[in-house]
């Protein structure tokens, strides 16, 4: 893996593999995220993704990637650490697998580069009707969120434990946002950020360095530079002195609870197989001991929010197990605290979180999600080095990365005919 500086504020991640049929690139526009643009930016995305000069509708670019053996390109909105990402991914046939003489990764390159440097416009400014259109697409699928009450509960967790903080805020915005966005304002936007936006490429496939820095300084030639505008530092915040608990009412059958955790440990890798014992695997405790032995709830998880050093667990449960389900999941944490935990506990965490980090090296998708969001934090972390940095933790470095875990807010959606 290479990384490397292209233009001002414009990185490249160069992984070289020859293990895929396809070569897998990513163009991503890193900024802080806010209340004020993350609706825009998510709008924005899906605008530019309409159509550019040469590919004027998406009936055009489907023919063009037709014409491209098939690729495939699409707008991604996404938030990693507390900074929202828009743009696009794209892959298409490796040029080794390709009839002789064909070469693919510059055309790849320059359709990406021209969403962003030549979108379809009239008079200067963006399609009115595309504006139109992908606002209302935008705000009925941000509304949508509610029908599964699963990610819904674990967002209005994140909601109520990080108000005040980016973190936060939604991927894409609210509806209420998005929908009062007017194509001045959009077009201003794209027209402020698009110059100072830090911009990471990614590529992975057997094309040599060289050229894919080279293809992808030709395809952002144009690309504005005016200006830095530098992802946001994530910061971690302490938890609340007291847990916090928040209820809410609505027409459900089960229960969901979710609980936020903050940590004080600067000591991520222990700290992910710490939970992976706690709640990140089928041999935790939440899943076994729970879900399993006491069958209080239906699912019975969590997750290690490595970047913002928190964690979160989600679970069903009836609504009469609330009290019970609650003390049972702090009870396991508890014991982790305690160093209370069997060695198959810890061998089977060990090996189900070291099986999953070596699966991201199957998926050009995965590595560059991992990748991107690594450039954007500002570290250095590998996948294999993280792999070693977990097989070297101890069972006291696990204790200790549990006891610096502290509740901070308990989120619970319960039927409406409960009363407290």
């Amino acid at each position: 893996m290479m990384r490397q500086q292209l233009m001002d504020n414009v990185y490249l991640t160069y992984i070289h593999s020859e293990k895929f049929k396809t070569s897998f690139l990513s163009a991503q526009m890193a900024a802080p995220l806010e209340k004020e643009t993350a609706g825009r930016n998510a709008l924005l995305v899906n605008v530019l993704s309409r159509g550019t000069v040469r590919c004027p509708d998406i009936s055009a670019i489907g023919r063009e990637l037709d014409m491209l053996f098939g690729a495939r390109l699409e707008p991604t909105i996404r938030k990693m650490g507390e900074n929202q990402l828009l743009g696009f991914v794209a892959s298409g046939i490796d040029d080794r697998f390709l009839p002789k003489g064909e070469k693919l990764l510059e055309k790849l390159t320059d359709l990406l580069g021209e969403f962003y440097c030549y979108p379809v416009t009239r008079g200067g400014r963006l399609l009115e009707e595309y504006v139109e259109s992908e606002r209302k697409n935008l705000a009925e699928m941000i509304r949508s969120d509610i029908n599964d009450k699963r990610s819904y509960a674990a967002r209005r967790l994140l909601e109520e434990m990080c108000a005040g903080e980016r973190y936060g805020i939604r991927r894409m915005g609210s509806p209420e946002d998005v929908e009062k966005i007017s194509l001045q304002r959009l077009n201003r936007h794209y027209r402020e950020l698009l110059p100072q936006g830090r911009l990471e490429l990614f590529y992975c496939g057997s094309a040599d360095e060289e050229r894919v820095a080279g293809a992808f300084r030709r395809a952002f030639a144009a690309l504005p530079r005016q200006g830095v505008l530098e992802p946001a530092a994530t910061l971690r915040a302490p938890a609340r002195e007291q847990c916090r608990v928040v209820t809410e009412e609505m027409d459900v059958g089960q229960g969901k609870l979710c609980i936020g955790l903050r940590t004080a440990s600067d000591d991520r890798a222990a700290t992910l197989l710490m939970n992976a014992m706690f709640g990140g695997a089928t041999t935790s405790k939440l899943f076994v001991n729970v879900r399993e032995k006491l069958s209080l709830c239906y699912y019975a998880g969590s997750v290690y929010h490595r970047l913002k050093g928190l964690i979160t667990v989600s679970s069903g449960i009836e609504f009469e197990n609330y009290d019970r389900a609650v003390s049972e999941i702090f009870g396991q944490l508890e014991d982790l605290q305690n160093g209370r935990w069997e060695d198959w506990e810890l061998d089977g965490a060990r090996e189900s979180l070291v099986s999953n980090l070596r699966s991201l090296e199957d998926s050009p998708g995965a590595m560059e999600d991992f990748m991107i969001g690594q450039a954007v934090a500002g570290t250095d972390e590998t996948i294999p080095g993280l792999i070693a940095a977990v097989q070297a933790v101890t069972p006291e470095r696990i204790q200790a990365a549990a006891q610096a875990v502290k509740a901070d807010t308990i989120y619970f959606l319960k039927g409406k005919e409960e009363r407290a």
